[in-house]
C-alpha cells in the first residue's frame, strides 16, 4: 500500500504497462485498475476478484474524446457526458468497431460502458497509461464495496501489487449506469445521478432492460456482506448489528438527520462495520426511495438476496 501521489502514480502507470492491475481510489469506490487492451491484464482482474467472465467490466476514459475512439456516440449520449463528465456517470452505447478493447473487458458484448471518473487518483493514471482502463470494484466478486483502503484489504491484500491509498470515497457508491441504444435511453443501474434527470435532459423515451447481463451491477445477488440482512427494520431482533436512519436509532447510522447524500456515501463503510461486528445478522431501517435513495435500496436489495 502506498499514499497517492506523484511517486506512486509512476509506479502504478509502471505496472499497468506489464499487464498487471493495481488499485486505485475514485469518487466513488475504489477500482481495480488494468489496461483494458490488454486481454491478459483484464483476465487477472477477473482472477483477483473472482468476478465471472460473463459480467462485463467498465472502461475509465480520459474524457469524451478518448471515449468516443472505443463507442459510437448519437447525439443525446455525446451530451450526456459534456454534461456529466467528469463523474459518476457510467454511459454504454456501441461499442466502436477495431477500438482495441479487450473482448474479456465487455464479456463479448457488442456495447462497452464507459465513464470518465472526477478523482484526480484516477485521472492522472489515466493520464500516465495512456491507456483506458478497465476497473471494476476493488474488492472480491458480489461483495461489499469498497470505500476505504481498509475495505480492499479485507479481501485483496496479497493479491495485486499496489494499493493506492486515497483516504474515504466522497460518493460512497457506484456511478449511474444508463444505456443509450436507438432512440431510448435505458437505466441499468441507479446511482448518483437521477435518471428522470438524464432521460429529461435527452429527450428520449426510457426504454427497458432486457433481463440479461448488460453492465456491471445487475446481478441478483451483489453488493452483499457475509451475514444475513434484513431490509426496512424498525428495531434490531435478537444478535442483529442494527443500522439505522433518520429516527430509528441503531448500533450505526447511514444519517441521523435523514440526509440521503450522507447516507449513500456511508452506505458500504457501515455495510463492513456490521459484517465485523460480533452480531449473527444485520438489520438496516427503511431508506426513502427518493433520489438517490433509490440507489441506496438497489444495493440494499442487491445485498440481502440469497446468494
Amino acid at each position: 500500500m502506498r499514499p497517492y501521489g506523484k511517486a506512486a502514480i509512476a509506479e502504478a502507470a509502471r505496472l499497468i504497462a506489464q499487464g498487471q492491475p493495481v488499485v486505485v481510489p475514485t469518487e466513488t469506490v475504489y477500482g481495480l485498475a488494468a489496461d483494458a487492451t490488454n486481454e491478459d491484464a483484464v483476465a487477472r482482474i477477473y482472477e483477483a476478484k473472482g468476478r465471472p467472465a460473463f459480467n462485463p467490466l467498465i472502461v475509465h476514459v480520459r474524457d469524451l474524446a478518448q471515449a468516443e475512439d472505443l463507442g459510437d456516440f448519437s447525439d443525446a449520449a455525446r451530451a450526456a457526458a459534456s454534461l456529466y463528465w467528469p463523474g459518476p456517470l457510467t454511459i454504454v452505447v456501441p461499442r466502436r468497431e477495431g477500438a482495441g478493447i479487450a473482448d474479456i473487458a465487455t464479456a463479448g458484448l457488442p456495447t462497452v460502458a464507459l465513464r470518465c471518473p472526477q478523482h484526480p487518483a484516477m485521472q492522472n493514471l489515466l493520464k500516465a497509461t495512456g491507456k483506458p482502463l478497465a476497473a471494476p470494484s476493488a474488492n472480491m466478486s458480489g461483495g461489499i464495496s469498497p470505500t476505504s483502503v481498509d475495505h480492499v484489504l479485507k479481501t485483496l491484500e496479497g493479491r495485486v501489487p499496489l494499493v493506492l491509498d486515497g483516504g474515504r470515497t466522497r460518493q460512497g457508491i457506484e456511478s449511474t449506469i444508463v444505456s443509450f441504444i436507438g432512440d431510448r435511453v435505458t437505466l441499468l443501474r441507479p446511482g448518483p445521478i437521477d435518471f428522470d434527470e438524464i432521460a429529461l435532459f435527452s429527450r428520449l423515451s426510457p426504454g427497458t432492460s432486457s433481463g440479461s447481463i448488460e453492465a456491471p451491477g445487475q446481478l441478483q445477488s451483489h453488493y452483499a456482506p457475509s451475514k444475513p440482512l434484513r431490509l426496512n427494520a424498525e428495531a434490531a431482533e435478537p444478535d442483529e448489528w442494527m443500522i439505522g436512519f433518520g429516527d430509528i436509532k441503531g448500533d450505526d447510522t447511514l444519517s441521523a438527520g435523514g440526509d440521503l447524500v450522507e447516507a449513500a456515501a456511508r452506505l458500504f463503510h457501515a455495510l463492513h462495520r456490521a459484517e465485523g461486528s460480533r452480531s449473527r445478522a444485520i438489520a438496516v431501517a427503511p431508506i426513502p426511495s427518493t433520489g438517490i435513495g433509490v440507489a441506496i435500496n438497489d444495493r440494499l436489495k442487491r445485498a440481502a438476496a440469497p446468494r
